[in-house]
């Protein structure tokens, strides 16, 4: 218990359970969630990859809908549970300990209107510098689900019409784009993030529509330096 520490998810209230010696969240898992928009109290919501369950937690806190989120890590898994319970939010969001590709198993396909994604970002390789660490591993490399994984999950558990959003890294963009594509999710808006200004853009987030039409909008670039808050950062004035 010793490497077990509580933290507050930046200004929306929330107290989150980490491990020291795991792979912690990020901002990444912050603007994903943001960046989803939930018009529907309706909506069934599912989180993959979900981590310590940050993105679930701040929908929860923004909106009253109902929130299935997959961690595969035990470990994980208990320390989600855990931030799940003490946010009082157990009636809320619903957490499964198993890899995301056997969703499957829990939920028929076509259930839920909403998927996202904060999914591992590094391909595996043979000069891949792999962390010794399985926990940080997994959470980073595509160890145990790949893009093209989690893709397919999202378009089959996704409702006609639904939304699928993702965060990744820019320079995956192109396979990204190819990859929905493959399965039917047709980018609508994509948010470009950038570190500081001058700098290339490091992470890109995708709103992608189920048998969509071609066509899709840009946002102005977000450059993370300039704010002091990301709670609303992509609601216009």
């Amino acid at each position: 218990m010793e490497n077990i520490v509580i933290n507050d998810v930046l200004d929306y209230g929330i107290k989150i359970y980490q491990d020291n010696t795991c792979f912690k969240f990020s901002l990444d898992s912050v603007l994903l969630a943001e960046f989803i928009e939930v018009k529907s109290s309706k909506l069934n919501i599912l989180d993959l990859c979900t981590g310590n369950c940050v993105i679930p937690s701040i929908l929860a806190n923004k909106y009253s809908n109902n929130i299935v989120a997959v961690e595969l890590q035990q470990k994980i898994f208990n320390l989600a549970k855990n931030s799940v319970d003490l946010n009082k939010m157990s009636k809320q969001i619903k957490i499964i300990n198993d890899n995301a590709i056997n969703i499957d198993k829990y939920y028929k396909t076509e259930y839920f209107d909403i998927v996202s994604c904060n999914p591992p970002y590094f391909k595996i390789h043979q000069k891949s510098i792999i962390n010794l660490n399985d926990y940080k591993s997994i959470a980073r490399h595509e160890l145990k689900i790949n893009l093209e994984e989690i893709i397919s999950i999202a378009s089959r558990m996704l409702k006609n019409k639904g939304y699928f959003y993702l965060v990744h890294r820019t320079e995956r963009l192109e396979e990204i784009i190819h990859t929905l594509n493959k399965y039917n999710l047709r980018i609508k808006n994509i948010q470009f993030v950038y570190t500081k200004d001058n700098d290339n853009s490091s992470l890109v987030l995708i709103k992608a529509l189920k048998n969509g039409n071609f066509g899709l909008k840009v946002n102005p670039p977000i450059f993370i330096n300039r704010y002091n808050s990301y709670k609303n950062i992509f609601k216009e004035d």
